[in-house]
């Protein structure tokens, strides 16, 4: 996955609570096991209309919101099933960030596993942002990982709080293969005593 540092980008509304995963992306779609190609079906049944053309009225078919990398929304984001389906829709469309009161632990987790930067906040906070996402494309948002920062487009800050390690992996691009793998070293040590002690493991 790629590093988050500092994400600067335009902020789409969504004011909806208890937004599920089969919302973020309908059951149909999970037949692939590729982290790519979701994006075109992100929130696909209120994108879109029965006959598959566009719905006007949702937030990202609306011109300043088609290149979105944040999104704020409302309180239980991502609750539902536990498909690691929809973080991948949204990082394939294009989102790195989500901002909401509350979220579902298991999309929650899932978020850090593929790069996504989840950020709860108190319902002011998530408010003022939800203000600041109304303006359009001409009203960018910053996400400061280091700082641990959120800055408007007038100047103001927003603190936000995370796991340390959690941050670090963010920081670094590490998700569970780059963990292990940073014990390479380690772990062919390992093999290579095993190996001869007891060839029959590895034939």
């Amino acid at each position: 996955m790629d590093k988050f540092t500092t994400l600067t980008g335009v902020a789409a509304p969504l004011p909806m609570i208890n937004v599920d995963t089969d919302m973020i992306i309908p059951k149909q779609f999970l037949k692939t096991i590729k982290r790519t190609g979701l994006g075109r079906n992100l929130f696909d049944e209120m994108r879109f209309r029965p006959d598959g053309t566009e719905n006007p009225d949702f937030v990202l078919n609306q011109p300043a919101y088609r290149q979105a990398k944040i999104l704020v929304t409302g309180e239980n984001f991502g609750c539902g099933s536990s498909r690691e389906h929809a973080p991948w829709a949204l990082l394939d469309f294009g989102i790195r960030c989500v901002i909401a009161p509350s979220f579902a632990d298991i999309f929650y987790n899932n978020c850090f596993k593929n790069g996504i930067l989840p950020i709860a906040l108190p319902q002011e906070d998530v408010d003022r942002l939800m203000d600041d996402a109304e303006r359009g494309a001409n009203a960018t948002v910053t996400i400061d990982l280091e700082a641990q920062e959120i800055r408007g487009p007038d100047g103001g800050v927003i603190s936000f709080e995370i796991d340390s390690f959690r941050k670090h992996c963010l920081l670094n691009a590490l998700d569970d293969i780059g963990l292990t793998l940073q014990n390479v070293a380690a772990i062919d040590d390992y093999e290579g005593v095993a190996g001869t002690e007891r060839p029959w493991l590895f034939a």
